[in-house]
């Protein structure tokens, strides 16, 4: 099978590298690390043209970076919240990339290609925060470049030692493959009970906004927090009246003033609510005995037509707009 393989690649050598990257870096799950090394392998022993394989690479890469940058400019919130989902840690996919992006803005181009689910959710990310298309080429050009010369470089100077690995892997024919197959199946397995056994432990505390909505249609002036990142607020710039904006890092510390009988009503705008969990479980943990989070997050509450206030947000501040009164949304 690996022989085939390489046979594959010394064959098709060029066009194989091309549409490995295209779709890896479309988000399917078929890594293009092993081709390039591979092809790195083949150039070193005159088979394959080095620069052609690193040129095609870099092409593959631009075109599929800027079908989701444009996606994420266009689309926003919607495609950051279809790739969470798809993801196989969609509790911290989007967050940790929000996170990256305002700690590296444009630059955080130049290492996604090396941090494991970043590489896909970057482009989108920056486009859905208004990077211009001149600076998103140009990062990505040169953070994808820097990516295949790596790659690529340690098979080209390993030649002779990825060679052995190869036949070793060829050697152990199906077995090989049967054992990655199944760390992959064990890790996605942990990922899912993780997710669930959190959200099963808060799953009857869950409110949903026709509760809340009627808590303060009541007066009994809940408070309701907001956890979401920066970037995400400035993605989506929707708000729940009256919402406190926090950190979900320090939100033990946002909320020091607040008694812990109060109810306290979290939302986000994750897949199952899970950021939204997670605060809510910490602060079970510190003390606080009517904390639940918002079932179906900023979303059901704005499909449902209640009020929402919109904010005045940048990449650097957000700010809630006070010359905008609240409207329905429908």
């Amino acid at each position: 099978m690996t022989h085939a393989i390489i046979a594959l690649i010394a064959e098709y050598g060029l066009l194989l590298v091309f549409v490995n990257v295209l779709v890896e870096q479309a988000g399917v799950p078929v890594p293009a690390i092993p081709t390039l090394v591979v092809a790195g392998a083949l150039a070193s022993a005159g088979k394959l043209p080095l620069l052609a394989v690193i040129a095609v690479a870099l092409i593959a890469c631009l075109i599929s970076d800027l079908a989701w940058y444009w996606a994420g400019r266009y689309f926003g919130a919607a495609v950051m919240r279809t790739l969470c989902r798809i993801s196989l840690s969609p509790d911290s996919c989007v967050k940790q990339s929000e996170l990256r992006f305002q700690r590296w803005r444009g630059q955080i181009l130049l290492i996604a290609k090396f941090v494991p689910g970043l590489s896909t959710i970057a482009p989108p990310l920056v486009g859905a925060m208004k990077l211009s298309a001149p600076v998103f080429v140009l990062f990505d050009a040169i953070g994808s470049l820097i990516w295949i010369g790596v790659v690529v470089g340690l098979g080209y100077v390993f030649a002779k030692q990825i060679d052995d690995v190869l036949v070793l892997m060829a050697n152990a024919g199906i077995a090989a493959v049967e054992v990655l197959g199944a760390l992959l199946a064990a890790y996605m397995l942990v990922k899912w009970w993780q997710r669930r056994r959190l959200l099963l432990s808060l799953r009857l505390a869950r409110i949903t906004v026709d509760e809340l909505h009627q808590m303060i249609e009541d007066g009994q002036t809940p408070v309701v927090v907001d956890v979401r990142s920066q970037a995400s607020r400035v993605i989506d710039n929707r708000i729940i009246p009256g919402a406190l904006m926090v950190d979900l890092r320090g939100i033990d510390r946002d909320l020091d003033d607040v008694p812990i009988d109060q109810d306290v009503i979290i939302y986000c705008s994750c897949p199952n609510e899970v950021s939204a969990a997670t605060a809510a479980k910490g602060l079970m943990m510190r003390g606080y005995r009517r904390v639940r989070p918002l079932l179906g997050g900023l979303d059901a509450w704005a499909d449902a037509g209640y009020d929402i206030e919109r904010l005045i947000v940048s990449q650097d501040v957000v700010l809630i707009d006070a010359q905008a009164a609240p409207g329905h949304v429908h």
